[in-house]
C-alpha cells in the first residue's frame, strides 16, 4: 500500500483533483479503468479507453494533461502514463523478501557456496562449486549445474535448468522451464553422418535481465554466448551458440536467432522474427513481427519483411501474380 503522494513522487507526476487532500489517498493495487474499485489506481494511456473515465470507480487515475478535466476522481498527471503504470505496478507489487530458508528436499553439494540469505525451494539440485549470491530465490525443481554463479537478488521461478559453468548477473529474473547453457547445434558432416562438435564455451548473462518461460540460450561452441545488461527475452525465444545480444534489447515471443549473430543495443524484435546466423544488427533497430532477416542491418531504423494476413482468395491471387513476375519481365525484354 502507498499514498497517492508517494506514487506521484515515484513517477515524477503531479497530483490534482477533488477532495481536501487527495495526496493522502491510500492505494493498494493497480486496475483497469472499467474494473477498478475503491483503493485502486487506474491508467489512461490509450485514447480508445477514454470513454471509461466518466464511469471509473478507481480512487485515482494516471493520465496526460489533456485528459485531466475529463476525470471525475483525483489524478496523477504525467507525460507517459504507460511508463508510470509500469513503475507504480512494480512499487505496489514488490517481490517477497527472502528469508534464508532451505527446503529439506533440496540437494546442495558441500563444495557449493550458498549465501545465508538465499531461499532454496523443494527438489532443487545445486551441484559442486556453485555460487549463489545474497537474497537469491531458487524456486522448486531447479537444477544449478557445476561451477555456475547466480548473482545477488536474482530469481529462478521454477524448473529452471542452469547448465555447467554459467554466469548469471544480479537482479536477473528467469521464468519456469528456461534452459540456460544447453549445447549449441554444432555438427560437422562426415559423408552421410553427423559428427557432434563439443560445445566448450559458456553463457554469460548480465544484470537486470529477464528470461521468459521455456526460453533456451545455448552455450558457445568456443567463445561464450553473451546476454548483456538489461536485456528482456519473452517466452519461447531461441538463442543459439555464440550469439551476442546488446544491452537493453527486447525480444518478443518465439524469436529465433541462429548461431554467431550479433544483436545491437536497444533493439526491439517482434514476435516470431528469425535472424540468420553470422549477421550483425546495428544498435536501435526495430524489426516487426514475423520478419526474416537474412542480411546484416547496418543502420538504425524499423525493418519489416512479413506480409500481413489477407482473405484467402485475395492472398492466393497475390501469390499467383508474384510468381508470374519473372515471366512478365522476360516477355517485356
Amino acid at each position: 500500500m502507498a499514498t497517492l503522494e508517494q506514487l506521484a513522487k515515484h513517477v515524477g507526476g503531479e497530483i490534482s483533483g477533488i477532495g481536501d487532500d487527495p495526496s493522502s489517498l491510500n492505494i493498494d493495487q493497480v486496475a483497469t479503468l472499467d474494473d477498478a474499485q475503491e483503493g485502486q489506481i487506474a491508467f489512461l494511456f490509450d485514447r480508445k479507453y477514454r470513454k471509461f473515465l466518466k464511469i471509473t470507480r478507481a480512487s485515482a487515475v494516471v493520465l496526460r494533461e489533456q485528459d485531466r478535466e475529463a476525470c471525475p476522481v483525483p489524478v496523477i498527471v504525467t507525460n507517459d502514463p504507460y511508463l508510470a503504470y509500469a513503475k507504480i505496478a512494480s512499487f505496489l507489487n514488490k517481490p517477497a523478501e527472502t528469508s534464508g530458508s532451505v527446503h529439506p528436499s533440496a540437494v546442495i553439494h558441500e563444495d557449493s557456496k550458498v549465501d545465508f540469505t538465499a531461499d532454496i525451494a523443494a527438489n532443487t539440485v545445486i551441484e559442486k562449486d556453485v555460487v549463489i549470491g545474497a537474497n537469491v530465490l531458487i524456486g522448486p525443481g531447479c537444477v544449478i549445474a557445476e561451477g555456475s554463479v547466480i548473482g545477488d537478488y536474482s530469481r529462478l521461478v521454477a524448473n529452471v535448468n542452469i547448465c555447467h559453468h554459467i554466469s548469471i548477473g544480479k537482479r536477473t529474473l528467469i521464468h519456469p522451464g528456461a534452459v540456460i547453457g544447453s549445447d549449441g547445434f554444432g555438427l560437422a558432416r562426415d559423408g552421410g553422418n553427423w559428427v557432434k562438435i563439443p560445445q566448450i564455451g559458456s553463457v554469460s548473462i548480465g544484470d537486470d535481465v529477464e528470461i521468459g518461460a521455456n526460453t533456451t540460450i545455448d552455450r558457445g561452441a568456443i567463445k561464450d554466448t553473451i546476454i548483456e545488461n538489461g536485456v528482456k527475452l519473452d517466452n519461447q525465444v531461441q538463442v543459439a551458440h555464440n550469439v551476442r545480444i546488446g544491452e537493453n534489447s527486447a525480444l518478443a515471443g518465439c524469436v529465433g536467432i541462429a548461431g554467431s549473430a550479433i544483436i545491437g543495443k536497444r533493439c526491439m524484435l517482434g514476435g516470431g522474427v528469425g535472424i540468420a546466423g553470422h549477421l550483425e544488427i546495428a544498435d536501435d533497430v526495430t524489426i516487426t513481427g514475423m520478419s526474416m532477416v537474412t542480411k546484416s542491418i547496418k543502420e538504425a531504423g524499423t525493418y519489416s519483411s512479413g506480409w500481413s494476413v489477407r482473405e484467402a482468395r485475395a492472398w492466393r491471387r497475390t501469390v499467383a501474380r508474384v510468381h508470374r513476375l519473372d515471366s512478365i519481365k522476360k516477355a517485356e525484354e
